[in-house]
């Protein structure tokens, strides 16, 4: 029996430094039969950089769009182009790292009924799991709680997220996965509608794994196939970042809730959603601010000559 052939897509626009290393991790990986790779406008260096990968390698083809398209549009160029059975959509800034792509291919044969996404395990540097990798349904109930965090104030309310809970043992069927690590068969994706363009760029997967699910069809978390994501690469303004995920919220809730009291209480909801978000990279640039502070106050009170990592890292990354 032939195996079925896996496409990996990947979007990039100004992705950073691990664009690269994705690049080769995935060329490399057993399993992969195809990497394509869908170009936004990167600089001058990079499409070179590319551009010279593609001409060695047989199995990676480079997509320039020369404009930031979105990612949503980015994925759905990308799977056009592909020529697997199989699709998985992947970070630019993820790491394919060796066994994986055959762990998914071995969940696949596994699929019993259609449509069905797998879900990598999405991991941290550390090796920890990383927040969103699987999560329960967004609803609006389900986002009064986690924007809130409520979860931690009342015994029995649970968070969307659900990186803390119990780690799977084996392949085990949640609501949503991220996009980061998404895998589908490339004839379901294009049958379900594809990743809706209208979110430029966040909330994409969410919309996509509740259209499967409205079909009759199941979402998958496979605890064995993990996938290291840098995360907050892109050299992109993290409010610009954020600001794209906000307003992804309220058109995924004007989307599927659409009754006129839904709407009311979204319009309600949406300066909280940008609130959050923004306050949320406020928060983080503060306390990277006022750790470089006390780095410096410790350094002229010690004599200490030798420069931090986070002092001489490229302000670009």
């Amino acid at each position: 029996m032939t195996e079925v052939r896996l496409s990996v897509v990947t979007v990039s626009w100004n992705t950073g430094p691990h664009l690269m290393e994705c690049v080769r991790s995935v060329l490399a990986a057993p399993g992969v039969d195809e990497l394509v790779l869908v170009s936004h406008e990167n600089d001058a260096d990079t499409v070179a950089e590319l551009q010279n990968l593609a001409r060695k390698s047989e199995k990676f083809l480079l997509v320039e769009t020369g404009q930031n398209l979105g990612f949503s549009k980015g994925c759905n160029i990308g799977a056009e182009q592909a020529n697997g059975e199989l699709v998985l959509f992947l970070n630019p800034d993820a790491v394919l790292v060796s066994g994986v792509a055959s762990q998914l291919k071995q969940s696949a044969s596994q699929m019993t009924s259609r449509p069905w996404v797998v879900g990598g395990r999405v991991i941290n540097e550390d090796g920890t799991e990383q927040r969103g990798g699987r999560r329960g349904a967004l609803t609006p109930g389900s986002a009064f709680v986690s924007f809130l965090g409520l979860h931690h104030l009342f015994a029995g309310v649970d968070s969307i997220h659900r990186e803390t809970n119990r780690p799977c043992e084996s392949l085990c069927e949640v609501p949503t996965v991220s996009g980061a690590a998404l895998m589908m068969r490339r004839d379901d994706f294009f049958e379900v509608g594809q990743f809706d363009e209208r979110y430029f760029l966040h909330v994409e997967d969410i919309d996509l794994c509740r259209m499967v699910r409205d079909r009759g069809g199941e979402v998958w978390h496979d605890p064995h196939a993990g996938i290291r994501h840098y995360g907050g690469t892109s050299q992109a303004s993290p409010l610009f970042v954020e600001g794209h995920k906000a307003a992804g919220f309220v058109k995924y809730f004007l989307k599927f809730y659409p009754g006129p009291i839904e709407r009311l209480t979204t319009y309600a909801m949406a300066p909280a959603f940008f609130a959050a978000l923004w306050g949320r990279v406020l928060m983080i640039s503060a306390k990277a601010w006022m750790a470089s502070v006390f780095r410096k106050r410790e350094k002229a009170e010690t004599g200490d000559t030798i420069p931090h990592a986070a002092e001489t890292s490229d302000p670009a990354e």
